[in-house]
């Protein structure tokens, strides 16, 4: 099946939903910042980020482990012409800013009620549409279960359509276990759940859809970003329960939301790089959370086979040296003259 798809450069840290904003009547589109170094679905951790070859290769050795407006502003002075402004990063100028205090209150709500838990779990499905060479994009999907305990210890045990993985941090290290080829990866980390995040993207790419939920501060991480910010309404047909519908928006990514109105947990994510010129759509659910449930220390100890398993680096898997070929053959030195 990955014969059918095509390398693409990554949407730059993650977004959303299409909506149109009362009064301007402007399309925008929310997208997801690319999952980075500082969070997951909006930044892109980029990734968060790597090409999709790269997260390939990295699910397979687990690191080893993402609106035109009709706006202009222009300053002028009488006497001679100001210098142009650089060019806005993203798709509208620079001093654009349009947040709905009622958007940005769910916002706050969801991350206070993340930020408090001491212990989470809960399983992300995640679905990433990838071009095909027939045209229509053809859609990838991961599903992530996940255990945390704050402040330093995270377990992640993915499955795909590829290999299963699974990244544990306990605080002093980090590892990566891929059970089906007995293949270990661990290195020391920072304290910290965050810093532990960051580093793994830094050294090996590993990046999570769902770092921005998992971060101390998610709303902390997102709002110098922020852009645009609107309440959409509610929605009775996601997550088996009552949510209230937020789009957000930054310079990489349109991002929609739903949010429980209840426990303010968030349950699917919807974003849309803003730079991305095929609009791809990527989707991210969330179910069956526990919060400040008690998770045994077991939970995040590395399982019994991986004590066999063969070391490898904790690091970017690079393409293979090309071999050496066999020495040529030594050449006879001329026969002497007669």
């Amino acid at each position: 099946m990955e014969a059918a798809h095509e390398d693409v450069p990554p949407p730059v840290e993650a977004g959303r939903a299409v909506a149109c904003v009362p009064g301007d009547a402007v399309q925008v589109i929310a997208a997801r910042r690319q999952g980075g170094p500082r969070g997951g679905l909006r930044k892109g951790v980029a990734q968060m980020s790597s090409s999709k070859r790269d997260r390939r290769v990295n699910r397979r050795l687990l690191l080893l482990g993402a609106v035109a407006g009709p706006w202009l502003a222009v300053a002028a002075r009488a006497e001679a012409p100001a210098p142009k402004p650089d060019p806005a990063p993203g798709p509208w100028p620079a001093e654009f800013r349009v947040l709905e205090p009622k958007a940005l209150e769910l916002l706050k709500s969801s991350s206070a009620r993340l930020s408090a838990a001491r212990t989470m779990t809960f399983t992300a499905v995640m679905g990433d549409e990838s071009p095909s060479r027939l045209g229509p994009p053809l859609l990838y999907e991961t599903q992530s279960l996940v255990a945390l305990e704050r402040p330093d210890k995270l377990r992640v045990i993915t499955t795909s359509d590829g290999p299963r993985t699974e990244l544990y941090y306990n605080g002093t290290s980090l590892s990566a276990f891929v059970p089906g080829e007995n293949l270990l990866a661990t290195t020391k980390a920072p304290p910290g759940i965050d810093a532990a995040l960051r580093a793994a993207h830094e050294m090996a790419h590993v990046y999570y859809p769902f770092a921005d939920v998992i971060v101390a501060n998610p709303f902390g991480d997102l709002s110098p970003d922020l852009r645009l910010a609107f309440y959409v309404g509610q929605s009775g047909v996601v997550g088996g329960t009552t949510t209230d519908v937020v789009a957000y928006a930054t310079d990489e990514v349109f991002i929609e939301v739903w949010i429980g109105a209840e426990d303010k947990l968030p349950r699917r994510f919807r974003a849309i790089y803003v730079k991305d010129p095929l609009q791809l759509r990527h989707e991210m659910e969330l179910s069956s959370w526990r919060i400040d449930s008690i998770l045994s220390p077991a939970t995040f100890e590395l399982p019994a086979a991986a004590r066999t398993a063969r070391p490898m680096p904790f690091g970017r898997p690079e393409a293979p040296a090309p071999r050496a070929g066999p020495p040529a053959p030594a050449t006879a030195p001329p026969a002497a003259p007669k």
